[in-house]
């Protein structure tokens, strides 16, 4: 059964900076397209960043919103995924969700196969 656990979510003020983490198990994990989504109340999921699998290169993709202040990286001998987070503002206040689909990263939200619970991201101003 396949299992992803994500944490680090927490009460930030802007500026400040947050690692997420996110543990995958019944999996192999080096297989896997891992990404970081978000959702703030009231709207769509939006995907932050992807890190394809380590078959595929572990070519990493960002959105605009995210660029130049998150960066992804794995950690396959733990099965971790993790976020860091810097520059934090308000807008960046939402419930983060780590999800994988097989080889390679997708724009399309639907085409990842495991999600896990998210955490909790608020920004204070």
């Amino acid at each position: 059964q396949v299992q992803v656990v994500e944490s680090g979510g927490d009460l930030v003020q802007a500026g400040g900076s947050l690692r997420l983490s996110c543990t995958a198990s019944g999996l192999t994990f080096d297989d896997y397209a891992m990404a970081w989504f978000r959702q703030a109340p009231g709207k769509e999921r939006e995907r932050l960043s992807c890190i394809n699998s380590i078959r595929w290169g572990s070519n990493t993709y960002y959105a605009d919103a995210v660029k130049g202040r998150f960066t992804i990286s794995r950690n396959n001998a733990e099965n971790t995924l993790y976020l860091q987070m810097n520059n934090l503002g308000p807008e960046d206040t939402a419930m983060y969700y780590c999800a994988a689909r097989l080889n390679v990263c997708v724009p399309v939200t639907d085409r990842f196969n495991f999600w896990g619970q998210g955490t909790q991201v608020t920004v204070s101003s």
